[in-house]
This record gives structure tokens, sequence and C-alpha cells, in this order.
């Protein structure tokens, strides 16, 4: 697949006075192989500022931010943990591709960048999100309004490229600053942009606690219990998906009043202040509902396919013995118990219609056959 050849779009560029522009864009003549369309890719994403950070243009995952960086100079710090994700990733595709001198750069760029990050982005108690084309910084405790952002707490552990101790760090601030759970809900950042001179972009244009300024943007509250699960602290990754999980905002009258819409889909959104403190909105139109089903699959339950295999490192509540998993590979169907116990020892065992396996991963084979697994995990006795 790597070396089907692919076309590229052809257009002029954005004009420097300019956000954007509408066009119908030609079909290039130059061809090159997908390979070499993301090889492209991420060197164009290594364009760095002052402090070594990517440049954040006129936005990032926060396209409402698209004021930061206008002017060709801002940078995110959050974009740093994505990009060395991104980095990190693709080093494994390079190498299966024989590209050494690719994964040279690749390990290159992301070591330097995770020294930038701690070294340019560390607030003393949590990371700051990102820094103005005038070099100053937004999301940190400096600043009046948006003093903490989730994103970059949370992707410094998805990442991996966060110091482990300032990662936790972060995330305690996370928890002490945005989990709001006299609302149930997780904001995206505070306080809200409202009276500062700060000027970010179009996101100051929403009313505070509405949306991506200071509301619950449910997207980013997903990847806050991602990140929980992820160094292991079961207990909050489950609560957060508690509050999150739409159907608990309905389980009573005065639950639903405040909500306000529909409790059987995921909202985009959940205000954060008075006067519409707990409101959904955006139902129906969100990618977060993918995101919350990998939370639930992968981060919490642990299941974590690798081509015709199956792995289990779940994050499950200290009370939870049990739980059944019945999934389908092509027309094969597992029926897959996973157990937890608490011999202490901290070992994972796997076995396959009564057969132990030592790798511990289960081989996935489309025999059209039904088959029983079991997942013993031993967790430390309290």
């Amino acid at each position: 697949m790597l070396e089907e050849p692919v076309h590229f779009l052809e257009g002029h560029p954005v004009k420097a006075e300019d956000d954007s522009y509408y066009d119908l864009p030609n079909r290039s003549e130059e061809v090159a192989s997908l390979y070499q369309h993301c090889v492209r890719a991420i060197l164009r994403g290594l364009s760095f500022g002052e402090h070594g950070l990517p440049l954040i243009g006129t936005g990032d995952w926060n396209d409402g931010m698209n004021m930061v960086g206008k002017q060709g100079k801002g940078e995110s710090v959050w974009l740093g943990f994505f990009l060395y994700e991104v980095l990190m990733q693709f080093i494994r595709v390079a190498r299966t591709h024989d590209d050494m001198s690719f994964v040279e750069r690749c390990q290159n760029e992301a070591n330097i960048l995770r020294q930038n990050i701690e070294k340019n982005g560390w607030d003393g108690e949590w990371y700051i999100r990102a820094y103005f084309d005038d070099g100053l910084p937004l999301g940190s405790v400096s600043n009046p309004e948006c003093k903490i952002d989730s994103i970059a707490q949370s992707w410094s552990v998805l990442s991996g490229a966060g110091d482990a101790k300032h990662s936790r760090m972060a995330m305690e601030a996370v928890d002490k600053r945005l989990v709001r759970r006299d609302y149930a809900l997780i904001q995206l950042l505070d306080p809200p942009f409202d009276k500062s001179n700060l000027n970010p972009g179009y996101i100051k244009g929403y009313v505070p606690g509405v949306r991506e300024n200071g509301g619950q943007y449910t997207h980013a509250a997903i990847w806050t219990a991602m990140a929980f699960a992820q160094i292991g602290d079961n207990r909050r990754a489950w609560e957060l998906l508690s509050m999150i999980n739409p159907v608990n905002h309905a389980r009573s009258p005065e639950g639903i009043a405040t909500y306000k819409v529909e409790p059987y889909v995921v909202a985009a959104d959940v205000y954060a202040l008075p006067p519409h403190t707990g409101r959904g909105g955006w139902t129906w139109y969100t990618g977060s509902a993918g995101w919350m089903y990998r939370l639930i699959v992968e981060s919490l339950l642990g299941l974590r396919l690798e081509i015709d295999k199956l792995r289990f490192a779940p994050c499950l509540p200290a009370d939870w013995e049990v739980f059944k998993v019945h999934y389908r590979y092509r027309e094969t169907i597992y029926h897959i118990t996973v157990l937890q116990e608490r011999s202490g020892n901290g070992e994972t065992s796997v076995t396959v219609d009564g057969v132990e396996l030592h790798d511990k991963a289960i081989p996935l084979v489309d025999d059209r056959q039904e088959h029983s697994v079991e997942v013993r995990i031993h967790i430390a006795r309290r």
C-alpha cells in the first residue's frame, strides 16, 4: 500500500494577508508513492519557532485559536506533543520500509522536540498551551484568562513526550482546576476568555463557558480520561467516563431539565457557566463518539488489536472481578473472559481453548469456529 502511486493536488499558496481561500484545486501531473506523501507531510510539519516548538499558524487542533500565530511566529506546545507522537509512530513505518535515514531523522527530531517542550513548555505546575507571535505565553499561570488548557496536559501523557513527574503534576492540575464534579463536566480551559487583552482568535467570540471557550469540549474531555487511564489511575479514569457518559445526565428529571439534549448520543460540548451550566450542545455532530468508543474499549477494557493478534492491558475499577467480550474476527467468534484476581504477582495469563499461551497475545485465525479465551490478570493485593 505504501508504494501505491498517488497524484498531488495543485493550487496557489494562501496570500499573506488572507486566512484562507476557496477554490477547486487541480490534480497535478506529479506522482509519488503514498510513503513519500507521508514523508513530505512530516517534513512540512517540521517548522519551528524561537522556542523550538511547532509553529501554530492560524490554528492547530483548536481552530478557534486562529490569531495566536497569524504572523508566522506563534508556537503550539500541544502540537509539539502531537508531532512527537507522529514522529515516533512513523519511525515504525519507515523501519518496515527500510528507510533508515528517515528513521534517524524522525528520532533526532523527536529527541530535540522533547527537550524543547520541557525547556520552554513547562510552567511549574502544568504545561503551557502556546506562545503568541510576540512571545507571550498562553495557558500559563501568568495569564489572567486561560491559565490552564487540558489538551497540553493530557497529551504530555498520551504522547509519552512529557517528563513522567511533570505529566503527573499536570494531570493533578487538570483534576483540581478543570474537573467540575458538581456539574459532571470537564472544562477544556479555565478561566474562559472574556475581558482581558488576550486575543487568541474567534474562540473569544463564544460566550464564556460555551464550546471551546471554557466549556466541556467532549473530544478533549475524553483525552483527559484516556490520560488518567494511561498513568494507571483507574479510579479517576472511570469517574471521568461516568461524567462524560451522556446517559448519566438523564438519571433524574432535574438532570434532564439541565442537560436539555438527547442522552443517547455524545454531545460535542457541555456548557460550564451560568445561566447554562450543565447544558449539552451540538449532539449528533461530533467526532467525540469515536474517541469515546476507543476510551472504553482500548484505554479502560484494555483491548489492543495488533493486526492478527489481540492483547489485553485493562485499567479496571478495583471492585471488578470479571467482564466478557465476544469478539468477531472475520467469520470467527472469540468468547473472551477477562478475570481480575488479587494474587499479587502482577502477571497476566492467557489460555485459548484450554491451552495456555506464553506470548500473552490471542492469535486470531479465521477458521470459522468458536473459541473460548480466558485472560487472568493478577493484580497486587491491597
